[in-house]
């Protein structure tokens, strides 16, 4: 059978709650960057399941407009928000990133978590060319992406785009801060490291034992074991040399 399902909907459906590819390590880097604070109107493209935005908002009591294409995702945004009993922060919309439907200089942060790695170049510069028109002056733009320290990486990535089911596109990283400075951001800062997706001290870093365990679990359930195991294998041997890049940067 054709898998026609993509990567990390497949993780999401075994329980993955975490679903970046540094994990928590990279987007604590990244709240760490940011000014976040009670006045911040932030901006979360890419969503998903609010998960980041929920803990924003616990911790800053920020407000937060959530948007992304995937409805089945903002239906179970939408319940984790009404769980949290925080509706009154955060915003949900169903939208695309390459056309906002918000305002010039309408927000002081952009966090976006694992989408321009599935955009191809002509597409990562009109995102940002988006995030750029929707920022304050001096707002800030967060990212977290899929990067690699060598080119000897590339002729894989085929590998990668065959093993999650996405046509995606990840950038060297120099690559990735050329990008953003070629779109006019500036202080480009970025941390990278060793993708922690289904690497077993990732998981139990970004998931806990308990959740590990159920992801586990469901991954080697009859109809799903073929392709855990296969994701398992590409990203803990052959894809290994895969990074995240989280990069913050400046209007």
């Amino acid at each position: 059978m054709v898998q026609t399902q993509a990567g990390h909907t497949f993780l999401a459906e075994l329980g993955k709650k975490r679903l970046r590819p540094g994990g928590v390590e990279a987007t604590n880097w990244l709240i760490e960057q940011g000014q976040f604070s009670q006045e911040a109107q932030v901006l979360e493209v890419a969503c998903n399941m609010c998960t980041t935005s929920i803990e924003q908002v616990k911790e800053y009591r920020c407000h937060i407009t959530g948007i992304d294409l995937d409805k089945q995702a903002l239906k179970q945004a939408e319940k984790n928000i009404r769980k949290a009993d925080l509706s009154t922060y955060i915003q949900i919309v169903q939208g695309n990133a390459l056309k906002l439907p918000f305002e010039d200089a309408s927000f002081d942060i952009v966090l976006n978590e694992a989408m321009l790695t599935m955009l191809n170049d002509k597409a990562k510069a009109k995102a940002l060319k988006e995030y750029y028109r929707v920022l304050k002056p001096g707002g800030q733009l967060l990212t977290h992406d899929i990067s690699y320290m060598n080119r000897s990486m590339e002729p894989k990535l085929n590998e990668l785009r065959d093993t999650i089911n996405i046509n995606v596109a990840p950038l060297q990283r120099d690559d990735w801060k050329k990008l953003f400075l070629d779109s006019g951001f500036t202080e480009v800062k970025s941390k990278g490291g060793p993708m922690s997706l289904m690497s077993p001290v990732g998981m139990l870093r970004d998931e806990g034992c308990w959740n590990t365990g159920k992801i586990i679990f469901n991954g080697m359930k009859k109809e799903n074991r073929t392709r855990f195991k296969q994701m398992m294998r590409f990203f803990n041997k052959s894809g290994k040399e895969l990074d995240y890049i989280a990069v913050s940067s400046r209007k």
